[in-house]
């Protein structure tokens, strides 16, 4: 729409064929002319998309510039609780509830319709028309220089004067732009409050009622000519623009927080979802380390049962081997204590004697080398339970440990086996020492027949037969395999040194 379009007449037209069918047939307080004037400050108020509606924000500045032109005050308290109840329910109002609102009275309470329409009026130039500022001021003729009252409006490129304020003859306009200057001017002619105002082509002289007003048009003067120079907006389109945008940076932060916090509640949901998916992994791991746990404690119980029992037929077999070594060892002695007797009356048992010593010295190798044998035996003994220790140390674990635990028992249990494979093969040697032991005693029970041989025979060719029995010589000590080869010092050294090794690896 260009040139001398009237916008005015144009929504005058729409109001016309919208009005009777949307206006509320309730009584208001103020008149249809009132009521256009208010639905064309909607139009220009209203947010750009349909359906058209006016935002709490539009309706509190309206009703602001409407109460400041009746000169009363505002109630802002009284508009939030109404901003309140219209914010739960709605967004904003359309332009029948808007001229609903204002000609209730609602906001204009003790006014009366004239000063109300006064204000709706004042608004309306000021918004629709783009009146700045009008009044009635002395004005000087370029012809006559004739001082002549009339009425002038300020618009942001033009200020036109009218003979009176029904602004139906009107007798000029003074085009503003970026050139033009407005100055003060000193009192002369009689008049007073003098200013002047400087155009390309005219200068016009104006007289104001008083200093007040002389200001006032001055100031709202300059101020048109600087919005020229800057190419801006008039004040009231500026401020209604910046508000909208104001509103919609915020609405944008608004939905910009909306989606963050979406984007927050789906990160959450997600983390939830794997917090109890580890959850679940965790207990099902729980739940297989201790059925895992409790087999091991079960075969653990298991091998001590086993070992306990073969430690007792081992203790049994044992004693039964003491008191048979016990008893061949009695008689052994007094064998050869029989043939020491016999020795120097019968040279002939020195061939006999002979045998018998070398059989002692085999006896004597034999039994050291089942001493330590059974040295052997007990270190690996302590060894066993130093790793039976360790295993039930192993079983305190955290469940952190478990898995290295687990390789550890792997080799423990291997080391174990070659304990046992070693223990298995000293059982071996202790058979292979076991039947060297009987041929020696064969060898002894052979040289104790031939002695007894020469026993009958010397007791048959001279009637004598008399036992020198020895002094009394150190006991010595009886083990599974025949008299040991240590005293009984040396026993209890070797038991404290292996009690001190099982409490160290306790």
């Amino acid at each position: 729409v260009q040139g001398n379009f009237d916008k005015v007449e144009f929504n005058r037209m729409c109001w016309t064929l919208c009005a009777k069918k949307n206006l509320s047939k309730s009584p208001l307080l103020i008149s249809d002319e009132d009521a256009f004037k208010v639905w064309v400050i909607f139009n220009f108020l209203s947010e750009d998309k349909y359906p058209l509606i006016i935002v709490p924000e539009e309706i509190e500045y309206l009703l602001k510039k409407i109460t400041e032109a009746m000169g009363a005050g505002w109630q802002q308290e009284q508009f939030e609780h109404y901003k309140i109840a219209l914010n739960t329910s709605r967004e904003g109002l359309s332009a029948w509830e808007l001229i609903d609102l204002i000609g209730s009275g609602q906001f204009s309470k003790g006014m009366d319709r004239q000063t109300v329409s006064m204000a709706i009026s004042e608004v309306f130039n000021e918004l629709i028309l783009d009146v700045l500022k009008q009044g009635y001021m002395l004005k000087k003729g370029h012809k006559r220089k004739n001082w002549m009252e009339r009425w002038f409006v300020l618009k942001p490129n033009i200020i036109s004067y009218y003979v009176s304020e029904d602004l139906k003859e009107k007798k000029g306009d003074i085009i503003l732009d970026g050139n033009c200057c407005v100055e003060a001017l000193p009192d002369k002619d009689g008049k007073k409050c003098l200013f002047l105002i400087k155009c390309l082509d005219k200068t016009f002289e104006i007289s104001a009622s008083d200093k007040k007003k002389k200001q006032e048009w001055i100031q709202a003067i300059q101020s048109t000519v600087s919005l020229l120079r800057a190419g801006s907006a008039p004040p009231h389109k500026e401020a209604r623009q910046k508000r909208k945008e104001l509103r919609q940076k915020l609405q944008a932060e608004q939905e910009e927080l909306e989606r963050q916090m979406r984007e927050l509640q789906a990160a959450n949901e997600n983390k939830q979802k794997e917090l109890e998916t580890v959850r679940k992994q965790l207990e099902a791991a729980a739940a297989r380390a201790a059925e895992e746990e409790k087999k091991r404690l079960q075969t653990q119980v298991e091998l001590q049962d086993r070992f306990s029992l073969e430690l007792e037929r081992e203790k049994m077999v044992r004693q039964k081997m003491e008191e048979q070594v016990a008893q061949k060892s009695s008689e052994l002695e007094q064998y050869l204590q029989r043939v020491r007797e016999l020795e120097e009356m019968y040279k002939q048992l020195q061939e006999a004697l002979e045998v018998e010593k070398q059989a002692r010295q085999d006896e004597e190798t034999v039994r050291k080398l089942q001493a330590r044998l059974l040295e052997e035996e007990t270190a690996k003994r302590a060894e066993l339970e130093k790793w039976h220790l360790q295993q039930q140390q192993t079983i305190q674990m955290t469940e952190a440990e478990k898995q290295e635990l687990e390789n550890q028992r792997m080799m423990k249990e291997q080391a174990l086996q070659v304990a046992m494979e070693q223990l298995k093969q000293l059982e071996l040697e202790r058979k292979e020492a076991l039947e060297q032991y009987e041929e020696v005693k064969k060898k002894l029970e052979t040289a104790a027949n031939n002695t007894k041989s020469w026993k009958d025979k010397v007791a048959h060719h001279e009637g004598l037969i008399r036992l020198i029995e020895p002094g009394s010589k150190n006991p010595h000590l009886i083990t599974n395999w025949g008299p040991a080869a240590f005293t009984e010092a040396e026993l209890e050294q070797r038991q404290r040194s292996w009690k001190g090794k099982k409490a160290t690896s306790e």
